[in-house]
């Protein structure tokens, strides 16, 4: 496993943040007060070893195939349904969306290979990620990917907590199936959304890995 480079600033102000304040409880409070002294070190240790947690970047065997859909992030199948996508397609598609936990890794990933086609990011709100109106009102992306097989759109979606989506693409790229396109800090959603009729190989509650789940065939 490794850390992702997200997570080095917050990874050093944590770690500071642990050594400088335990040092001030260890100075400051009363020995008589020691068992203060260790609760407060213990939960800087706490949130230290969560900042480390949620920047980790696991080593996978990923799953590869021009007739799937990989999972583009880890987390919880929260919607399928068939709905209207008014930015780009403007017309129904089959809309598939992943919850991100602040304890899922947060990596995100194309779920096919092919052409940026379009690329626009969005500032806005911070709903909760399950909100409905969140996929319009939050900040996001949305990035749609072309091949072969038709263009799929995805959605990275700022959640309550998720102050920052990083997206490492832009319109007119070539990208491969699995590799990072982008990340987001601190809890989150995914959308993609897939062409009516598209065979899709998960239900709502499933937990997915992102690069290992198959979401979908075409």
């Amino acid at each position: 496993m490794k850390i992702h480079r997200e997570g080095y600033r917050y990874i050093i102000i944590a770690t500071i943040l642990w050594i400088g304040l335990g040092w001030l409880a260890g100075h400051y409070i009363p020995t008589s007060y020691f068992w203060l002294t260790a609760v407060i070190t213990f939960l800087l240790f706490l949130v230290w070893f969560w900042v480390v947690a949620f920047f980790r970047l696991p080593f996978r065997n990923m799953v590869h195939g021009e007739d799937k859909v990989i999972c583009p992030a880890d987390g919880k199948v929260v919607v399928i349904e068939e709905t209207y996508e008014p930015e780009y397609f403007q017309d129904k598609r089959l809309q598939v969306s992943i919850f991100m936990s602040p304890i899922n890794v947060h990596v995100n990933r194309n779920p096919v290979s092919g052409e940026i086609k379009y690329m626009r990011y969005h500032p806005g709100k911070f709903l909760v990620a399950w909100h409905p109106k969140s996929s319009t009102e939050n900040e996001r992306t949305t990035i749609v990917i072309g091949n072969d097989n038709g263009d799929l759109l995805l959605r990275q979606i700022a959640g309550a907590m998720a102050r920052r989506i990083k997206y490492y693409i832009n319109e007119g790229d070539t990208v491969k199936q699995n590799e990072e396109f982008g990340f987001i800090r601190f809890g989150s959603r995914v959308d993609v959304f897939l062409p009516l009729g598209t065979k899709v190989d998960v239900k709502i509650g499933d937990i997915v890995q992102g690069g290992v789940t198959v979401l979908a065939h075409y």
